[in-house]
């Protein structure tokens, strides 16, 4: 190791510096190839969109009168449903999202109010 470190010191490679300009979507390579940043979320839903598709999807939920879904109703309290119908509703907003919520937040999740609430701040949900 120290052999090494004693060779490294004594040898001189010549380093060229060639500045890139960047632009916000794709970047030039030499040979003119050209690389394009991607991204599966380009813009965040509004809490508009978010409550709209939230309360469609729990509406749609066989259990469920649609006519006493409001962004604020409990799942169990006010709708009548059992804790596997409330992992279901879970289930269908991951799918209607397109996102994973762990086990951990999706117990949490009782109510429309935080189902928005957890979608709406989630950076990947679309």
């Amino acid at each position: 190791m120290a052999m090494m470190a004693a060779i490294l010191r004594h040898i001189r490679i010549p380093v060229r510096c060639q500045a890139l300009e960047f632009k916000p979507c794709e970047l030039s390579l030499p040979g003119g190839s050209l690389l394009r940043f991607m991204s599966s979320h380009d813009e965040h839903l509004t809490k508009e969109e978010v409550v709209e598709r939230v309360l469609s999807v729990v509406k749609s939920f066989p259990k469920v009168d649609p006519s006493v879904v409001t962004t604020d109703v409990h799942f169990q309290k006010d709708l009548g449903l059992d804790s596997l119908d409330n992992v279901e509703i879970v289930m269908a907003l991951e799918e209607e999202f397109k996102l994973e919520i762990p086990d951990l937040e999706a117990d949490k999740i009782d109510s429309t109010r935080l189902a928005i609430e957890y979608i709406y701040n989630h950076p990947m949900a679309g």
